[in-house]
């Protein structure tokens, strides 16, 4: 056979061969391979280091991203300051973001104010003083913030007629204090938030206020409510009006989808502190003589004072036009309290200046008020007499009237003894205040006196009816109106958790690029060589020495 007659293989002569070596044929040619691999390692620790940094950058982006988040979804805060003529008071405003609307909570958690005495206007002279009345201030806002939201509340410092009466020089020296106090509070603070705003500015905030308790912000105009508000140095009167408003007394409110047009003015000088001492000058100059009855002797009759008090006044506690004399002097007045001829002289200093109204409706001196319609809320002075007095709510004019002419009659003695609580000032003021009140809303802005459509009051639903509240609103709401909508379609899919979320994410991924890396510096170096013996090419692991 074929078979048997093979030649037999010669084994001697066939080298020894480890088949798992591979034998390379010499070369003079340089081993690009090993070049390439050399820079291929160069390469992927390059590649590795800038993936690394890129990773802490992104995991950085992701902190920073979550942090934003959850300063815009937690409770956020808003700080209103009103440097108001008689004292100067901190509010501070708790409220969340939904939907990128504003939810607002003016009760105990949401609300918080402090005040403190004097106003900013008696720093005239020391305007230094100004800035450190607000210390105390800022510690008791900052008690109520926390910590880590300092830097994300907006405070405003927003003062009014008080410092309005002040130089313009004056003005801006107190303000520079307020602010460099304000720069070093730690809350987010802009120069241009500390200024002096106008009346009308003053009545707008106290209109949104006042319908944003009542429900009717944001609703068919026809349907809010008018704000009338007694002062100390200043009255203000907003409300819708059916006519058409010139420009000077118009102010335009955007709330939501509803655009309002309101009549806002205010009347400087013809707060219930400034006016009483406009009737006092008035008196002793002889201004009001046809009101007041003045005695054989020469002596000024005080209708607006109870029986029994002795007016003392120094010609120096007078503004400069209606001093007399230059020389001190003192003046007596005889005090013979009736209601009816107080509410005569206060109705004489309300039509001061009429014969120069230009337009067709002058209710108080010489400026424009249109026809009052709707509903209206009192607030501030007119609360606080009628409160003095025992009445209720909806008390009428005609009520006011019957307790002024009460109280204007009664000894002056006997009402100290009667209201021992009271400061001798304030509770001297209750028979000028009922007169002074029947003659401005019913003698000139014609608000009947059994009308049921005008409220005292100084909160709603324990809401305080302060224009600071209004500011704040509307502040807010513009800038939550600004912010962009990136949030919420997150917001919709993650729910109000989604910055804890992302920071279970961002540690998971931290924790997986660890393991992937570890695992990489692990991994055994592999090399394929020729199995001659197998006739194929195989992967075998290195061994590392």
């Amino acid at each position: 056979m074929r078979r048997l007659n093979a030649r037999k293989r010669d084994d001697s002569k066939i080298t020894n061969m480890d088949p798992t070596k591979l034998h390379l044929r010499p070369s003079t040619r340089p081993n690009l391979f090993a070049r390439a691999n050399s820079k291929n390692s160069k390469s992927k620790f390059w590649v590795s280091l800038a993936a690394l940094i890129a990773f802490v950058f992104f995991l950085f982006s992701l902190f920073v991203f979550a942090r934003n988040l959850r300063s815009s979804l937690k409770r956020r805060y808003g700080i209103v300051i009103d440097g108001g003529s008689t004292g100067s008071r901190i509010h501070v405003f708790g409220y969340r973001v939904e939907s990128g609307y504003g939810v607002f909570d003016f009760g105990e958690e949401g609300l918080a104010s402090m005040k403190v005495n004097p106003g900013l206007s008696a720093y005239a002279r020391d305007p230094d003083g100004a800035g450190k009345s607000l210390v105390k201030l800022l510690e008791y806002a900052k008690s109520r913030v926390p910590r880590d939201q300092w830097e994300f509340t907006e405070i405003r410092l927003m003062a009014t007629a008080g410092l309005r009466l002040l130089e313009l020089d004056v003005q801006n020296r107190i303000l520079e204090s307020c602010r460099q106090v304000l720069r070093s509070s730690g809350f987010k603070f802009h120069d241009e938030w500390a200024s002096v705003i106008t009346g009308s500015d003053e009545g707008t905030y106290a209109w949104v206020a006042a319908n944003f308790a009542l429900g009717t912000l944001g609703g068919d105009p026809l349907e809010t409510t008018g704000i009338i508000e007694l002062g100390g140095a200043s009255a203000q009167v907003t409300f819708v009006s059916s006519e058409p408003i010139p420009s000077e007394f118009s102010r335009t409110v955007k709330f939501g989808n509803m655009t309002y047009t309101l009549y806002s003015h205010s009347f400087l000088h013809f707060g219930q502190n400034a006016a009483h001492d406009s009737l006092r000058e008035g008196l002793i100059t002889g201004e009001f003589n046809s009101g007041a009855k003045t005695l054989q002797n020469g002596l000024s009759v005080d209708p607006c004072t109870p029986n029994g008090y002795s007016h003392i006044l120094e010609s120096e506690a007078l503004s400069p036009g209606y001093m007399v004399e230059r020389n001190r002097y003192l003046s007596t007045f005889h005090s013979k309290g009736n209601f009816s001829e107080c509410r005569s002289v206060a109705l004489m200093l309300l039509q001061k200046g009429k014969e120069k109204c230009t337009n067709r409706n002058c209710s108080v001196g010489s400026i424009y008020t249109p026809k009052l319609r709707g509903k209206f809320l009192a607030t501030e002075n007119f609360f606080y007499t009628s409160k003095f007095f025992g009445l209720g709510s909806r008390a009428f004019l005609s009520d006011l009237m019957v307790a002024g002419e009460e109280f204007c009659g009664q000894d002056w003695l006997k009402l100290k003894e009667r209201y021992k609580l009271l400061e001798e000032e304030d509770l001297l003021r209750y028979c000028f205040s009922s007169a002074y009140i029947v003659a401005l809303l019913h003698d000139s802005l014609g608000i009947e006196l059994e009308d049921q459509s005008i409220t005292a009051a100084t909160q709603v639903q324990n809401i305080p009816l302060d224009w600071a509240l209004g500011a704040f609103i509307l502040q807010s709401t513009a800038a939550i109106e600004a912010e962009p909508e990136q949030w919420d379609w997150i917001v919709a899919i993650f729910g109000y958790e989604l910055p804890s979320k992302f920071s279970l994410v961002a540690v998971s991924i931290l924790l997986l690029f660890i393991a992937w890396s570890v695992s990489k510096w692990r991994k055994p170096q592999l090399k394929t060589i020729y199995d001659l013996e197998k006739g194929r090419y195989i992967v075998t692991r290195v061994t590392k020495s």
